[in-house]
């Protein structure tokens, strides 16, 4: 039975899920403020169930030896060491959807907050004052709201604007005309919505590319009296910046929800009438914290028990439905891998990745983590389906993946190319309806071999009496054979053998077979096809 820890506050129904789904739950929710305990004890657990108070840094991931998931209720992931994670073959979850709703509220409650002085005018009013003439505020209702950042929460942010009869423009670089147009929104480049917009909220992740986005040559460009909300991180506004143009009056107002230290204690905002300040609320509802919590257990649970990879930051998305026709293909393509890793010797420059057929159709992204994880698993023996893409970037190999429909006899198959600097070697394989692992093509001959897990690949120039040798080898030393397969280009040409053994061929007995004139080359290969 997996196990899980809990180490921030989470609602009950989430730690009955993971008990319910055949989890074994330990519930310590004040764990994550010490460091050492946590230390302590988290190499005994299979999952980490986090918000944002446990830090799992790298030194907590080295001490984690049997951590195979890491889930954030929530969205934002900055308190987990991702490349560290990515590195031990972790997966790590977040719940990007149970707060979208409650953060677009927020981001919209500041738009009406800053059109209507609204918290200046309250403090005014209990304060005895009777202020009626200082607050005159605008209306929202037909200015141009402009949301940089069109996913998720801002396509709801863009949806609530529409509703209230605002003219939305969008500035997403992966927004297409079509899903605009669905939204009601008009999508414009970054300089167009910096001029036009009255009200600018922003909603993209922080990246190398966002992070200052908001900054004095942006605000430069803006509407005087734009105002100006943020409720997605904190580094995306330069704050110097924006407080400058504040004083200026240049920015009317400023709705922050999102600093970039926090908790933010002190801040140069803080006092200034024309900013609302808030203390990173916007996920912060009854609803939105129950949400995230139920997810994170139900996502982790199913990749405990299923298999199934759902919103992880490192590794692709597999679909508890998926997963079970999935599974055959991905021990396929970890056995391809497997196969060209054990008989290169020389530094892969270059991977290709074909996909043929029905496997096209598949989670080829999964397929690729696969067939990367059993290429490099014969150098480096501690990698998964996280942690070999990485691996194989930091090497400096290049990945390209093919895709094209149904060409050959087999409903579908999956070929691996690779390049070293000298040589250039392929591998085709498919599964039948047994769900079990099969090569169809090696160095571009065909043949039919089942995948065991001990085997014997040779290549020789076709030439009568192989079959006798390697026959006469084997039963000499008491190796059993349990399956045969040749094949050869043309008659004459280059040929192949692969046997499927009981037990290892033992290096004494491969010896001898690479002694004999007729054999060109002999590997002695691994699989692990038990799951198969």
């Amino acid at each position: 039975m997996p196990r899980v820890l809990v180490s921030d506050k989470l609602s009950p129904t989430a730690v009955q899920i993971f008990k319910d789904r055949g989890v074994e739950v330990d519930y310590l929710p004040d764990l994550g403020k010490d460091k050492e305990k946590l230390l302590e004890v988290i190499g005994k657990y299979d999952g980490l169930a986090i918000r944002s108070a446990t830090k799992v840094t790298e030194k907590l991931i080295a001490a984690a030896t049997n951590l195979k998931v890491i889930g954030r209720a929530g969205i934002g992931v900055d308190n987990v060491d991702i490349p560290a994670a990515s590195r031990r073959g972790i997966i790590v979850m977040n719940t990007p959807f149970g707060n979208s709703i409650t953060t677009a509220e927020h981001a919209v409650a500041m738009i009406f907050a800053l059109a209507r002085d609204l918290p200046a005018a309250n403090a005014s009013t209990h304060a005895g004052k009777w202020e009626k003439n200082r607050f005159m505020g605008v209306e929202v209702t037909s200015k141009t709201l402009g949301v940089i950042g069109c996913g998720n929460i801002g396509s709801i942010v863009a949806t609530r604007g529409v509703g209230l009869k605002m003219n939305v423009i969008a500035y997403d670089p992966f927004l297409s005309e079509q899903r605009a147009s669905e939204l009601g929104v008009e999508k414009v480049e970054l300089d167009d919505l910096l001029r036009r917009s009255d009200f600018i909220t922003l909603h993209t992740p922080m990246t190398d590319k966002t992070k200052g986005i908001i900054n004095a040559e942006s605000i430069a460009k803006m509407k005087d009296g734009v105002r100006i909300i943020n409720c997605a991180r904190g580094g995306l506004i330069v704050e110097a910046d924006l407080l400058a143009a504040l004083k200026s009056g240049k920015v009317a107002g400023a709705g922050i929800d999102v600093f970039e230290t926090e908790p933010a204690t002190e801040s140069p905002f803080f006092g200034l009438e024309n900013v609302v300040a808030t203390p990173h609320l916007g996920a912060s509802t009854a609803e939105a914290q129950e949400n995230v919590a139920l997810q994170v257990a139900e996502q982790m649970s199913d990749y405990l028990i299923k298999g199934a990879v759902t919103n992880a930051i490192n590794m692709p998305s597999i679909s508890a439905e998926e997963a079970p026709r999935l599974k055959p293909f991905v021990k396929l393509a970890e056995v391809l891998g497997a196969f060209v890793g054990q008989v290169t010797e020389e530094p892969i420059k270059e991977v290709e990745i074909l996909f043929d057929g029905s496997t096209a159709q598949m989670n080829t992204r999964a397929l690729i983590s696969a067939t990367l994880a059993g290429l490099i698993r014969p150098q480096v023996a501690d990698v998964n389906m996280v942690s070999a893409p990485i691996m194989v970037k930091e090497r400096g190999i290049i990945v390209s993946e093919v895709k094209r429909d149904k060409s050959g006899v087999f409903d579908g198959y999956i070929k691996l190319t690779v390049k070293t600097e000298r040589m250039t070697r392929s591998i085709a394989g498919t599964c039948f309806s047994d769900g079990k692992p099969r090569f169809i093509q090696i160095k571009g001959i065909n043949l039919d071999a089942e995948v065991g897990q001990h085997m014997l690949y040779t290549t020789n120039a076709d030439a009568p009496g192989i079959i006798g040798l390697l026959g006469s080898v084997c039963g000499e030393n008491n190796v059993n054979i349990a399956n045969f397969q040749l094949g050869r280009d043309h008659p004459g040409g280059d040929a192949i053998a692969l046997l499927y053994l009981d037990a290892p061929f033992p290096d004494d007995v491969l010896a001898k077979v690479r002694a004999h004139g007729a054999i060109q080359s002999a590997k002695k290969l691994a699989f692990d096809v038990a799951e198969a």
